[in-house]
């Protein structure tokens, strides 16, 4: 086990509350719409924002997307779950209250387990969670600075979320940030949160401590609403960096919400941060307990799709795949039935796997078939090239030019070899011809092999590829050169 790194002498302690917004049409207590980008207050009924009269249902999709959650986590799933009211006043808060669960929450415990790269090594990770509960989003303040004032849009409040909860399992930001995608990985493989940080769909707190090894856990500040990648481990290692500055210049930690700014690159407190207590929970009086029975886990459980994980497992059972390289083409559902196209197209499964993690993965950002990933074209046209690779039509080389010109504009795999006359030469005749005039021409090369230098053998090669203008087949190269080398 990778002992956990240091930063000035001191050990960082990090822990996640991820609120994903849930894939449902509705709000999780109202039928009003959660659809993105409407006009503001258009979206907020009478329920969202609890009138006198108004009583709150459940949304059956948002509970069936927490059991498919916390069966994706390998977590436990409550028989019996409660809902209370967390009060606390905020404007953007039509309530006064906020609707969420504490005491017992329908997701319990269960872990995310990802891959990191920590020096040379890759060392497997796996972050415990604590829970994951079912509770609605507030609405949202808007700041118009330049003209002085504030409005409040409640198109938001009422909307589902699924709050999950780690135990401080992360040691740096590295690792959180690793934890992040994975996780955002699970819920939009599974399909209950289209993972749309920039929309607010999935919001990441990043609780960070900081302590000397061996010594209790620090006191946290929570870093709120992180919404990219990027900004998490640049907030993160700000943090990290302010808070041992205050301890070594003898100042205590508060506790304290805090927000990021990417212009400047820090963090500034936002307020004093609150503790269960201030929140003065109590049972929801309108909504009963939540009653999941087994039966409809197991329904739920037979409907989902491969979960990731068990794709990556099967991945190494069924294809000999080193267990690294399962779970980058496990990144996402598209990349993994693309890749399986591939091999059931090709019957080269390592090969493929190469080629998706060097070259297809890696491209999907840049030029036009990157749109056609999932699409049936592309990772049969890579099954194609990787095809004329096994039959040694092409070499390795070539078919680098082959599929930057395939990627380009989704040409076919022979036309392009043909238009740049990259086939290879397989036939036995003409490279004995070759290789017969390269040995002729290179007696001292020939003999210092012969005496036992096996590196002579280099200056053969290299001359006989450059007399077949890179098109003769290095393995039957080899093969003909020991053969008449003895």
């Amino acid at each position: 086990m990778t002992a956990p790194k240091l930063v000035q002498g001191y050990e960082v302690v990090i822990g996640f509350e991820t609120h994903a917004q849930l894939s449902t049409k509705s709000k999780i207590f109202s039928r009003a719409s959660v659809a993105f980008g409407a006009e503001p207050n258009t979206q907020a009924c009478a329920v969202d924002m609890a009138l006198p009269g108004t009583l709150p249902v459940m949304n059956l999709g948002a509970v069936e997307r927490a059991i498919e959650f916390g069966l994706g986590v390998n977590a436990h799933i409550a028989e019996r779950s409660i809902f209370a009211r967390k009060n606390y006043f905020y404007p953007d808060l039509p309530k006064g209250y906020q609707i969420s669960q504490f005491e017992i929450p329908v997701v319990q415990g269960g872990e995310v387990s990802f891959f990191l790269e920590v020096g040379k090594e890759t060392v497997h990770k796996t972050v415990r969670l604590e829970r994951a509960h079912l509770e609605e989003d507030a609405g949202k303040s808007l700041h118009e600075d330049f003209i002085g004032q504030s409005g409040i849009d409640l198109n938001r409040a009422g909307t589902p979320l699924l709050e999950i909860v780690t135990q401080p399992d992360m040691r740096s930001s590295e690792e959180a940030v690793a934890y992040a995608k994975e996780l955002h990985k699970i819920v939009t493989w599974i399909g209950i949160c289209d993972g749309n940080m920039q929309e607010g769909s999935f919001r990441c707190d990043a609780n960070v401590s900081v302590r000397k090894p061996g010594q209790p856990l620090g006191t946290r500040r929570e870093i709120k609403n992180l919404n990219s990648f990027k900004f998490m481990q640049q907030a993160i290692d700000y943090e990290v960096r302010w808070q041992i500055d205050q301890i070594e210049d003898g100042h205590a930690i508060e506790q304290a919400t805090v927000l990021f700014d990417p212009d400047t690159g820090e963090t500034r407190a936002m307020r004093t941060k609150e503790d269960a207590a201030d929140y003065r929970y109590f049972p929801d009086p309108d909504l009963p307990p939540l009653v999941i029975g087994r039966d409809w886990v197991e329904r739920v459980k037979s409907e989902m799709a491969e979960l990731p994980r068990v794709m990556a497992e099967r991945f190494v059972k069924d294809y000999a795949l080193p267990e690294y390289d399962a779970n980058l083409l496990t990144q996402s559902i598209g990349i993994a039935k693309s890749f399986e196209k591939s091999v059931a197209a090709s019957n080269q499964p390592k090969m493929t796997a190469n080629w998706f993690i060097n070259a297809f993965i890696p491209a999907m950002s840049n030029g036009p078939f990157a749109a056609k990933l999932i699409q049936e074209d592309a990772p049969i046209k890579l099954a194609n090239l990787i095809k004329r690779i096994a039959d040694g039509t092409i070499s390795n080389n070539s078919a680098k030019q082959v599929f930057e010109v395939m990627w380009e504009d989704g040409s076919d795999v022979d036309a392009i070899i043909e238009a740049k006359g990259l086939k290879q030469i397989n036939d036995t005749g003409a490279l004995e011809a070759i290789i017969d005039e390269v040995l002729a021409a290179n007696p001292k090369n020939v003999e210092e092999y012969k005496a036992g230098n096996a590196k002579a053998l280099n200056g053969l090669v290299g001359p006989i590829m450059k007399a077949s203008k890179g098109k003769a087949n290095p393995a039957q190269v080899n093969e003909l050169l020991m053969k008449k080398l003895g």
